[in-house]
């Protein structure tokens, strides 16, 4: 049993290694139980290990009309890497429409690409912005699945840009804005997308980030960013608008990344690429993503690229 008796909310989305929205979500949902102190929510110690224990991975038995008599199935254990709520939801329809079971995995588009060309996880989220080409994604790939068949599937568009304290007191509106001595960033960690994005566009604008104050304050995910501006440890972070508007910082937009998925075109992956296809195109998931707000579907299920 752990010896401490309680955790915030922030202190078990380290624990987890997850987001704190989707902390929030088992909350919502029944899964973690909380209780109040003032304001603040916590969690019993005890009450996390028995959420550990009851969703640690087995396989599952699951019965289908059987060609033999007697004759079951078992299923098969997936797993989606990146952050973003709209993989939660696409998780939640795979597993309504086959026997597979898709477990998250919150690591960045860089190292689960990475991962990926070691024989690691079956579906990676990318949002990898190329300086060079002013491209998502495809540069990437091609440079690290070298020798794998993949398909790269359109998921989402978003806007991402600068989270900056409400009524940018710093009138803080471009990249170039981020080196002055005054600003203060808070910057993501290495291997994520929005990392990624931050440090071409340094590059593209001549900007040394050894000169940007607070560079090597890294978090994890976009809401611990845009809590850091929030609470004023730092001017600038880099993020999406859905998580600036959950924290309620503002937000200046400064590009539309397009956020795709990546998955290997090998004889196993055959049904989970069928099956996220009629997915991505099925108007009842559509629906539900867009009816979150923040998120360009019109895009979503077409191919990007396929070899």
């Amino acid at each position: 049993m752990s010896k401490e008796l309680s955790y915030t909310i922030e202190e078990v989305s380290k624990l987890l290694k997850v987001s704190k929205l989707t902390v929030y979500d088992l909350v919502k949902k029944g899964e973690l139980p909380v209780f109040r102190v003032g304001r603040q929510m916590r969690v019993d110690a005890k009450d996390l290990d028995a959420y550990k224990e009851n969703h640690k991975t087995k396989q599952r038995l699951v019965h289908q009309a059987p060609q033999q008599s007697g004759e079951t199935k078992l299923s098969s254990d997936i797993v989606i890497s990146g952050q973003d709520i709209v993989l939660d939801v696409l998780g939640k329809h795979i597993e309504k429409n086959s026997t597979y079971k898709a477990l998250r995995s919150f690591t960045g588009s860089l190292n689960s690409l990475i991962s990926m060309y070691n024989g690691k996880g079956n579906i990676v989220s990318l949002h990898m912005f190329d300086g060079d080409t002013g491209e998502y994604n495809l540069p990437y790939i091609k440079k690290i699945l070298v020798g794998f068949p993949y398909i790269l599937l359109n998921l989402i568009s978003r806007k991402a840009g600068l989270y900056v304290q409400k009524g940018n007191p710093l009138n803080i509106t471009s990249w170039k804005d981020l080196h002055q001595k005054h600003v203060t960033i808070v910057n993501r960690e290495r291997g994520s997308g929005t990392r990624i994005l931050l440090d071409e566009q340094l590059r593209i604008h001549g900007i040394p980030a050894k000169e940007i104050q607070g560079y090597d304050h890294e978090e994890s995910n976009h809401l611990s960013v845009a809590s850091a501006v929030s609470t004023e440890l730092a001017n600038v972070g880099v993020g999406n608008e859905k998580a600036a508007k959950i924290v309620g910082v503002d937000f200046i937009p400064l590009i539309t990344e397009r956020y795709d998925l990546v998955i290997l075109k090998n004889k196993e992956n055959e049904q989970l690429i069928h099956i996220v296809k009629e997915i991505l195109s099925s108007p009842s998931f559509q629906t539900e993503i867009h009816s979150l707000g923040d998120y360009d579907i019109s895009q979503m299920g077409t191919v990007i690229d396929e070899t």
